[in-house]
C-alpha cells in the first residue's frame, strides 16, 4: 500500500493497480501548485464530508476518470444527481471493494457544501487492503468513538488531523493514538492557511516523548506500508 500526501487533506492510496484519491483539494491549494490534478488517476474518490477544503476537485478529476465517489448517502446522492457514480455509505456500515473493506467511521465535525446545502454527518474511513489496516479519521475532534476502531481491526498507520482550530491539534491527537492504538502516525490538515499552521519540530518531539513515531510529509512525498 503506497499513500501520497497531496498537502491539507488530500490523499493518494494505491492498493495494488488500484487508485484511491481521499478529499481532493489540490488545485485551489497554492502549496500544492506544482500537483497536477490532470494526471493523477483515481478508481475511487472517498470523502470525509462536504466541505470545499476537501471537494473542491471532486468533479473535474471525477469526470475525467469515472471515478466511484464513496461517502455519506447525502454527499453520494449529491454527485448521483449531477451524473457521477456514487456509493453511500453510512456511520458503522462497511463494503468489500475491489481493493479490500471500507468502513465508514464517527468523526465529530460539521459538513455542508459551499452552497450552504447539507452535507449529511462527517466521517472517517478505516480501510483494510493488501494485508495493511489504515484509519482516515478526517476532520474530526478528539472522540470516545475512535476507542472502538481496534476492538476490530489492528492499525498499520492512523492518519490524523493535526493543525488545531477547525480538527483537533497536536495534544489530542496523541491522546487519540492511543485510543486507536496506533503509534505510527501520519499527520494532516496542517500549515494550509494560518489558523492551522504548526511548529513541526514541537509536534514530532510531543510524539516522540510519547513513544510515537509522527510522519509530516512534503506535499507530493508518498510513504510505502
Amino acid at each position: 500500500m503506497k499513500i501520497t500526501f497531496y498537502g491539507h487533506a488530500s490523499l493518494g492510496i494505491q492498493v495494488n493497480d488500484v487508485n484511491i484519491l481521499v478529499d481532493p483539494f489540490i488545485s485551489p491549494n497554492p502549496k500544492a501548485s506544482h500537483i497536477d490534478i490532470n494526471v493523477l488517476e483515481a478508481d475511487y474518490i472517498l470523502l470525509t464530508h462536504a466541505h470545499q477544503d476537501h471537494i473542491a476537485d471532486v468533479e473535474a478529476i471525477a469526470k475525467r476518470t469515472n471515478a466511484v465517489i464513496v461517502s455519506n448517502a447525502e454527499i453520494a446522492s449529491y454527485y448521483q444527481s449531477k451524473g457521477f457514480e456514487a456509493h453511500p455509505m453510512n456511520h458503522g456500515g462497511h463494503w468489500d471493494f475491489e481493493f479490500g473493506t471500507v468502513k465508514y467511521v464517527v468523526a465529530v465535525h460539521s459538513s455542508s457544501f459551499p452552497n450552504g446545502a447539507y452535507g449529511g454527518q462527517p466521517g472517517g474511513f478505516v480501510i483494510e487492503g493488501e494485508h495493511k489496516n489504515i484509519y482516515i479519521a478526517g476532520d474530526t475532534a478528539l472522540t470516545f468513538d475512535m476507542k472502538l476502531i481496534p476492538m476490530k481491526t489492528d492499525l498499520d498507520l492512523a492518519i490524523l488531523p493535526i493543525g488545531d482550530n477547525f480538527t483537533m491539534g497536536i495534544d489530542d491527537a496523541i491522546i487519540a493514538s492511543d485510543f486507536v492504538k496506533c503509534d505510527k502516525v501520519l499527520g494532516y490538515h496542517f500549515d494550509t492557511f494560518g489558523y492551522i499552521e504548526i511548529d513541526h519540530d514541537e509536534a514530532k518531539r510531543k510524539f516522540f516523548d510519547k513513544g510515537k513515531d509522527l510522519m509530516l510529509l512534503e506535499i507530493g512525498e508518498s510513504i510505502v506500508l
